[in-house]
């Protein structure tokens, strides 16, 4: 199939199919005559493995890493368990963080419960405020973008 059919058959933009391919996450497709590549239901199956990792939060590196395994299947799992795990603890983080967000975001919806003129808000006043004794972003803050919670390679000790 050409790049539009495996588009359409996983519900993948192309430049997403290509973006992929760049990444080494999906091998580079032979090319036919007229200079089309050519992808067969191999790349259907792991672009929809990839894209499902995606859809757990999964950053490309540790999508590498399960390919890796997918690709090695007499190799033990021990890694990808130790993966999951830390993925695990990424996403506990997260919603700790968010449900802080939470906390924060009604706490300033609790300064202004009425209408009334912008000068006067209290959300507005309040994020000001904040704004005035907040400390820059912590580079260390935990997100989600890749390499954040990446795993040393074999052989390497976490430092």
């Amino acid at each position: 199939m050409k790049i539009g059919e495996l588009s359409r058959a996983t519900s993948t933009q192309v430049e997403t199919i290509r973006y992929y391919e760049r990444e080494g996450l999906l091998p580079v497709a032979p090319r036919s005559g007229g200079n089309y590549r050519i992808y067969g239901d191999e790349h259907a199956r792991r672009l929809s493995f990839i894209r499902h990792c995606r859809g757990l939060d999964m950053a490309l590196d540790e999508i590498r890493v399960l390919l890796r395994f997918k690709d090695s299947p007499s190799e033990n799992c021990r890694e990808v368990n130790s993966l999951l795990d830390e993925h695990i603890e990424h996403v506990a983080q997260r919603v700790r963080e968010l449900n802080a967000l939470g906390r924060q975001l009604k706490a300033l919806r609790g300064l202004c419960l009425e209408s009334r003129d912008s000068s006067d808000c209290g959300i507005l006043k309040g994020l000001a405020q904040s704004a005035q004794v907040a400390s820059p972003p912590d580079v260390n803050t935990v997100s989600h973008l890749a390499g954040v919670h990446t795993r040393p390679k074999r052989g390497e000790r976490r430092s």
